[in-house]
């Protein structure tokens, strides 16, 4: 969606994630579908971050791109795929004090330094909302649909060598009580596979008489332990 603006407005497209080498790949994925810059926010003193302490790192990202070229918009997904809190976009938005428009189904109307207008999704249905920018917006899976990279993309993003921002080019100490397992105030203490669903048994009561189904109906439920 942010290349998609870009060709409407102009611009550059920059992608920032938090996290190990690994995630090298997609950043690389997403220069192949047409970002400008990919950046890696990666130290060993980010690790075991909670999504308080990610937030502060990618505020801390967000604070040093706008100062090099401001930001007009930040496209954040909705949720990661791991915790699925959608936290960290609104913590972000809270710590640069910018409007935050979560859910967004659709762009409607943009016009870049003063507003943006979106459709996005709420509990029962839709609204259609105005917020001044520079904003956050996290984006729903349904905002379009995914394009094909394009061979000289692919190309570019195989040469590609993303920037890495570590503590130091991110103005945090060493001692920073925000980052990592020390600003992180939650922990998982254990993840598990719900157990198996047990398999349903089918009875059938005769409904032709009435009273004797009603009774028959009654025990199974008693046996059940079904409350009314």
């Amino acid at each position: 969606e942010a290349v998609r603006l870009k060709e409407r407005f102009g611009g550059r497209v920059t992608v920032i994630t938090m996290g190990p080498p690994q995630a090298m790949d997609a950043l690389r994925e997403a220069i192949s579908y047409g970002a400008d810059v990919a950046v890696l926010c990666q130290d060993r003193g980010f690790a075991g971050a909670d999504t308080l302490a990610t937030s502060y790192v990618l505020w801390k990202a967000l604070v040093r791109l706008n100062e090099e070229e401001p930001v007009d918009i930040m496209l954040c997904g909705r949720q990661a795929l791991d915790g699925d809190t959608g936290q960290v976009p609104p913590g972000v938005a809270t710590r640069m004090d910018w409007p935050q428009l979560t859910s967004v189904l659709k762009i409607d109307e943009i016009e870049l330094g003063r507003f943006v207008v979106v459709e996005r999704l709420v509990e029962g249905g839709r609204e259609i909302v105005r917020s001044r920018l520079p904003a956050v917006l996290t984006c729903t899976r349904d905002i379009n649909i995914p394009r094909y990279a394009t061979f000289p993309n692919m190309v570019r993003a195989a040469r590609y060598k993303p920037v890495v921002w570590d503590k130091a080019a991110l103005g945090i100490g060493d001692e920073d009580p925000n980052i990592g397992l020390r600003g992180s105030p939650t922990i998982v203490s254990k993840v598990w596979a719900p157990p198996p669903r047990q398999r349903s048994t089918i009875r059938r009561v005769d409904g032709s008489d009435a009273g004797r189904a009603a009774e028959e109906l009654a025990d199974i439920l008693l046996g059940l332990k079904v409350r009314a």
